[in-house]
């Protein structure tokens, strides 16, 4: 399995910024095993979550791979984590949802963007089992944001209208 990254890949780093614009290759189940394929699911968790993120695509952090995780509240508070492999968008819905949206690979920018508000995702799992998932609101546009990542494409592209904001550090 090719290195994953130490860090989230930013475009303020032109190298970084083409390596994210660039379409991923599918994930080959027969090239790595199931172990592996669960550290990098694992992996890839760790980083989301100390970099307080609820999605992050493999381009996100140097592999070429069509692969993201993905972790959101359900409705009853609960944390729901996701791992999808070659994932695809087969259905959406015409009701769309202008939202703020930031990315761990454009820090502290921010920008409304139009997403569909249900969208049906199909993929794998780390065990390499199909998966089908209906998803609405905020688990939609987590999908759709980490599906653009995997097809080249940031959310500033689409953003309606970009600012930024300083955090301090603590």
């Amino acid at each position: 399995m090719t290195k994953i990254a130490d860090r989230i890949l930013e475009i303020a780093d032109k190298k970084s910024e083409a390596f994210l614009r660039s379409k991923t290759e599918e994930f080959d189940f027969s090239r790595h095993s199931k172990t592996e394929t669960k550290e990098l699911a694992r992996r890839m968790r760790t980083m989301m979550k100390a970099a307080d993120g609820v999605g992050l695509s493999a381009n996100q952090v140097g592999l070429p791979y069509r692969m993201f995780v993905a972790q959101v509240p359900t409705s009853d508070g609960h944390m729901k984590f996701y791992a999808v492999f070659n994932p695809t968008l087969s259905k959406f819905s015409k009701d769309m949802d202008l939202t703020e949206e930031g990315c761990l690979s454009v820090p502290q920018t921010f920008g409304p963007v139009d997403r569909h508000y249900q969208v049906t995702l199909e993929g794998y799992n780390a065990d390499g089992k199909k998966i089908k998932i209906k998803a609405w609101g905020l688990l939609a546009r987590v999908f759709q944001h980490e599906m653009d990542h995997l097809d080249g494409k940031l959310f500033v592209d689409k953003a309606k209208e970009l600012h930024k904001i300083e955090f301090e550090k603590p």
